[in-house]
């Protein structure tokens, strides 16, 4: 696995550890591993950078794995704007990290794509809709998702890209919107807030998890390309409704008191059909529910997630 550090990569990590797997980790070697410090001796990790190939394949020879779970990126949060970075993790590490699993008789390679690929749509995001990417870090996992089914389409290795919309749920970073709002509304401090009708569609981590980690299943999808979203188109104000329910707050609402962002929208949102048809997938938390284990989870966390 690489991206095991981050957010969705360290929950993936405590699943698969519970479901009995051996699991290697492809680190780079300035990662922070806060998230990881109870199961590093239940993982093996190597320290390597996406961008050298030869550390990539040798990393992964060694580790001889069945199935790769490629989480590794640079560019999605607003404070990753080093454009040759960006290219060069998700463009040039990816292909490092697929011809090194192609070479070592990988089976199962899982893709972690973005809905950023598709750009601005005016209705639900299909696979099959065309892609019109509007930055740098779109750009480069479009190119990401092509390189993935590229190479599966040679059917010696089967690749599955999951375009990921908007996850969230316990480890995400304390100060994006979910851990935010959830800890601020359990103080009573006032929430201030984009616009209301900023959209996103929310899906909960552990429902991405029950798609990207069936790996006997994905032996089959070669090549192929699922959106996992909640297929709810979810706003702002949905958000806070759900979190100030949960939290029992009489928190101030505060609406433009934050500046919108570049690529905020009022439409965002994942047409869900085929990973439900093909997969038979369905997410299984609606957003309150989500919002509710978050903040129980959040509770028994403290530190960075304590309520303030």
């Amino acid at each position: 696995m690489t991206g095991a550090s981050g957010f969705i990569g360290c929950c993936a990590v405590r699943r698969l550890l519970a479901d009995g797997a051996d699991v290697h980790l492809l680190v780079r070697p300035d990662a922070d591993t806060w998230r990881l410090p109870d199961i590093l001796d239940d993982v093996c990790v190597h320290r390597v950078d996406l961008a050298d190939a030869g550390t990539v394949e040798a990393a992964v020879r060694k580790s001889a794995p069945g199935a790769v779970v490629h989480l590794a990126t640079y560019g999605a949060y607003e404070w990753q704007a080093d454009n040759r970075r960006i290219l060069e993790t998700n463009v040039l590490g990816s292909l490092n990290l697929l011809q090194a699993s192609l070479g070592a008789g990988v089976r199962v390679f899982v893709n972690a794509g973005s809905s950023s690929e598709y750009g601005y749509k005016k209705e639900a995001m299909r696979e099959t809709d065309r892609l019109e990417p509007n930055s740098v870090y779109a750009v480069a996992k479009a190119a990401q998702t092509h390189l993935a089914s590229l190479m599966g389409g040679r059917g010696e290795m089967s690749t599955t890209t999951f375009r990921l919309f908007s996850v969230y749920g316990p480890w995400e970073e304390p100060n994006r919107l979910m851990p935010t709002v959830i800890r601020r509304a359990q103080a009573g401090l006032p929430l201030e807030m984009a616009a209301p009708d900023t959209a996103r569609d929310f899906v909960y981590v552990d429902d991405v998890l029950d798609a990207m980690l069936g790996f006997n299943r994905l032996r089959a999808t070669n090549a192929q390309v699922f959106n996992l979203g909640s297929g709810v188109q979810s706003t702002l104000r949905d958000v806070v409704d759900a979190v100030v329910a949960v939290a029992g707050s009489r928190s101030e609402v505060r609406w433009g008191a934050m500046a919108a962002r570049r690529w905020d929208t009022n439409r965002w949102q994942a047409d869900t059909s085929k990973a439900r048809t093909v997969l038979g997938w369905t997410p299984r938390h609606a957003l309150r529910d989500g919002i509710a284990r978050m903040a129980q989870w959040m509770e028994k966390a403290g530190g960075a997630y304590a309520t303030a």
